[in-house]
């Protein structure tokens, strides 16, 4: 089971950590993205790192806000510099892809999502 956590409602500005981690399996072995749905709008990329950690790509939207990490068994998605349209529910993915994709169809695998809210 793989499973997103760490949002909440944080004021624009502000940060937060979000963090996806596994149960039944591990995930240094695998590709792992996070991608955010926004209310009536279509699910769009973040973030993505490869299964060694070496590469790491990011959305132009929060390129230099955002930043993806992992340790053995958790990624992480450090988010900085909040803005309200950044209000979205955030889900990560697992890719047996050996670099990360922007294309949610590349990854097979997703968990439950976590709510962001960025207040103005």
């Amino acid at each position: 089971q793989l499973q997103a956590s760490g949002g909440g409602l944080v004021q624009s500005g502000g940060s937060l950590r979000l963090s996806c981690a596994a149960s039944g399996f591990t995930l240094d072995q695998f590709t792992i993205g996070w991608f955010r749905q926004a209310p009536g709008k279509e699910r769009e990329f973040v973030a993505a790192i490869s299964w060694r950690g070496d590469s790491t790509s990011t959305a132009d939207s929060v390129k230099g806000r955002f930043t993806i990490s992992r340790d053995h068994n958790t990624v992480y998605l450090q988010m900085t510099s909040l803005k309200p349209e950044d209000t979205a529910v955030y889900s990560c993915a697992v890719s047996r892809r050996s670099y990360g994709s922007d294309r949610s169809y590349d990854y097979p695998y997703w968990g439950q999502g976590t709510l962001v809210t960025v207040s103005s």
